[in-house]
């Protein structure tokens, strides 16, 4: 009877120590992405460094306002970018408002990897992000301008 309890306890208890960890992973990969986001927006490298892995590959779409075709252009942007970015909005001032976006969609969570949709001023970023010594930072990113009116 002892053996029958002690299965039935254990049978209650581990999915909650599961969704404990479920919960402490999605709050991992919400501040990564808003240690990200807030990183351009304030213009704070350290929040960059602490949001994004190093090697991370970022690539994105956007219409140049200077365009005549309304085409696409890929911008890349290095690790080493972002932080040129963000020492330009603190050099400049040049910070997002208050009411800036900053939307997060978790769309799957699993104990090593996570998939994710931001929307921030610019435009959308979907992401990839790991888990590395028990921190979650962004490995990828693929992001565009709004599409233009009519499309």
């Amino acid at each position: 009877m002892k053996l029958v309890r002690c299965v039935f306890v254990l049978w209650l208890v581990i999915p909650l120590l599961s969704l404990a960890q479920s919960s402490e992973n999605e709050e991992g990969v919400r501040r990564a992405v808003l240690n990200y986001v807030e990183g351009f927006y304030e213009g704070d490298s350290t929040k960059i460094a602490m949001g994004v892995f190093s090697e991370v590959n970022k690539r994105g779409f956007y219409i140049p306002s200077h365009s005549d075709s309304g085409e696409y252009m890929v911008s890349p942007m290095s690790f080493e970018e972002m932080f040129d970015y963000v020492r330009n909005v603190r050099r400049r001032k040049n910070y997002a408002p208050a009411s800036a976006p900053k939307e997060i969609e978790i769309y799957d969570v699993m104990d090593q990897t996570a998939s994710v949709k931001l929307t921030a001023f610019w435009g959308s970023d979907y992401m990839l992000l790991a888990k590395r010594d028990g921190e979650w930072k962004i490995w990828q990113v693929l992001w565009q301008t709004p599409p233009p009116k009519g499309h």
